[in-house]
């Protein structure tokens, strides 16, 4: 007898239904935060969505973001020399997290344990790689987060 099948971190969040929920409203959010409004004034109306579709492949869902967008290197460009600041980084993070509340993520442990993983290690890597001097690796392959599995975010 086989082992029943171990959804996706996509999968148990509800899918790109589910995320693109979280990215809407986030970014509606952040509009009128004092800390973030600046950073995000001049986004493209469909930056939610390609955030969700980036959440969606590093989560186990579909690979549109680098099909359609270039994949990691490109999210990388989008932070280049934007000089991003710890401060700015917790209050994304609280913020993002106070949302997946809002709009219904779920809330189990162990779900919001690696979601949490992977925004802590996401959004540490957007102040890195925001700073003076930072180029982006063209060869940087697409993070993938699972349920805890040991072995770090990149995968063959």
């Amino acid at each position: 007898m086989s082992e029943p099948r171990v959804p996706t971190l996509f999968e148990w969040a509800g899918g790109m239904p589910a995320l693109d929920r979280l990215t809407t409203r986030f970014y509606e959010r952040v509009r009128s935060h004092d800390l973030l409004r600046e950073i995000f004034a001049h986004m493209d109306a469909r930056h939610p969505h390609f955030v969700a579709q980036f959440l969606a492949e590093v989560l186990g869902g579909p690979a549109d973001y680098s099909t359609e967008r270039g994949g990691h290197p490109h999210m990388i460009r989008q932070h280049l020399a934007r000089h991003l600041t710890d401060v700015q980084r917790k209050a994304w993070m609280q913020l993002l997290l106070d949302t997946a509340d809002e709009t219904g993520l779920p809330a189990d442990p162990e779900f919001r344990s690696a979601l949490v993983s992977y925004l802590e290690w996401g959004s540490r890597l957007a102040v890195i790689n925001s700073q003076p001097g930072v180029a982006a690796d063209e060869q940087l392959p697409m993070p993938h987060w699972g349920w805890g599995v040991p072995g770090g975010p990149y995968r063959g």
